[in-house]
């Protein structure tokens, strides 16, 4: 990765419009200069910070922003959010030390995997993690005994999710469940201190988090008459990022996603947040190149276009189709188009982006054409394989 101070772009408060260009002036302006000879994010500092001021603005001071790290976990990110006063979600003991390496205080990151190692739960207890997530019997034992006393947030089990990348199912415990952890949490000497949930990731309007948030009203509610008082409620991730469909504006969305919390539960409840996509997914933008369009046959339809980056390359949520990145490419938007399916390099069959619904792509696009592909600053490198194929890892450049 290589960090490059940029000149002077645009202002630390921009925020993406619904219909604007995913690509800053100066992400632009460093892209033109540059003959990229492997795939290349590009990733604009100061979109991420004026992205963070936008959310934070809107959930308000009372809400505790913990940036999920696994959506981009270079340290120049993290750097960046530490110095806008946001605290961290960490799902490894990898990460945990990545934040403290950067200086950002213990007590300032929350463990919020619900899977862990015995030997990384005592490691964050001895550093001065104070928070951890659970949603299992045994995991609350290994807490326990590994970070005795610590605070721990519940994670409960949603059912379904109107998202476009639904989390259900691996992680969270069900209603019943939860209510029993909670005893239990208390029983083995752990502050059992709230609740949390993720409505799935890339959830477009903030009234579909209204079937999840009754959902852990209710059995915050229950608890409460059990004698169980919970104090902390943790809402999760899920806030979206521009892929090409209208959003709500992001301080908007933010306000709206607190009015709906603080109606349900009041306003003596403590507030977390762990934004992951929603912060970093707009600040990044692919470099790729083109390297070979055919047809499988001369009647054939739709072409296939095949890039230097595929799903093993740094392009994974492409699986099932699920996120649906934009492509610009030289020939610009008024080009003739035609359906296209997008395909990976490599020698995997696996490695096909788009086939179900293909892309509209530029007629005259040819090989050794450039393209960017907008909106992937989030789970892209991170995803990107050591050398699968031989194929260099996906590479990134900050612009600070």
């Amino acid at each position: 990765m290589m960090h490059v101070a940029a000149r002077p772009g645009i202002p630390a408060t921009f925020d993406v419009h619904p219909h604007a260009s995913a690509v800053s002036p100066r992400q632009d302006a460093y892209i033109r200069s540059r003959d990229f000879d492997r795939p290349t994010m590009v990733f604009d500092l100061a979109m991420l910070r004026g992205k963070y001021r936008a959310l934070a603005d809107g959930l308000g001071e009372t809400v505790a922003i913990h940036y999920a790290v696994k959506a981009n976990p270079a340290p120049e990110v993290v750097a960046a959010l530490a110095e806008e006063g946001a605290r961290f979600d960490a799902a490894s003991r990898g990460e945990i030390d990545l934040c403290l390496a950067l200086g950002v205080p213990a007590a300032h990151v929350a463990f919020g995997n619900t899977i862990k190692r015995a030997a990384d739960i005592a490691h964050a207890h001895a550093v001065g993690v104070e928070q951890f997530a659970a949603d299992s019997e045994a995991e609350l034992y290994k807490i326990a005994e590994h970070a005795p006393g610590a605070r721990v947030i519940l994670r409960l089990l949603v059912e379904a999710s109107a998202a476009d990348w639904p989390l259900s199912r691996k992680f969270g415990a069900s209603r019943r469940e939860t209510l029993r952890l909670i005893g239990l949490g208390r029983l083995l000497g752990l502050d059992v201190a709230g609740l949390s949930f993720h409505v799935g990731s890339q959830m477009r309007e903030p009234r579909l988090w209204a079937q999840t948030l009754d959902a852990a009203l209710s059995v915050w509610t229950e608890a409460a008459e059990q004698g169980h008082g919970l104090r902390v409620l943790n809402i999760g991730g899920g806030f979206p990022a521009f892929y090409g469909d209208p959003l709500p504006e992001t301080r908007a969305y933010g306000a709206e996603v607190l009015r709906m919390v603080r109606a349900r539960f009041g306003d003596g409840v403590e507030l977390m947040a762990e934004p992951g996509r929603g912060l970093v997914a707009e600040a990044g933008v692919i470099c790729a190149e083109v390297l070979l369009v055919a047809r499988k046959d001369q009647d054939d339809l739709a072409r296939w276009v095949y890039l230097d980056i595929g799903k093993f390359s740094g392009l994974a949520e492409t699986m099932d189709e699920a996120i649906r990145y934009q492509i610009e490419s030289r020939h610009g938007a008024e080009a003739e188009t035609g359906p296209c399916i997008l395909a990976g390099p490599s020698c995997d069959s696996a490695d096909v982006l788009y086939e179900k619904r293909p892309v509209q792509l530029p007629l005259a696009l040819r090989e050794g054409d450039r393209v960017r592909i907008l909106c992937t600053g989030a789970y892209t490198t991170s995803y990107s394989s050591v050398g699968f194929n031989g194929f260099p890892p996906l590479d990134a450049v900050f612009l600070d």
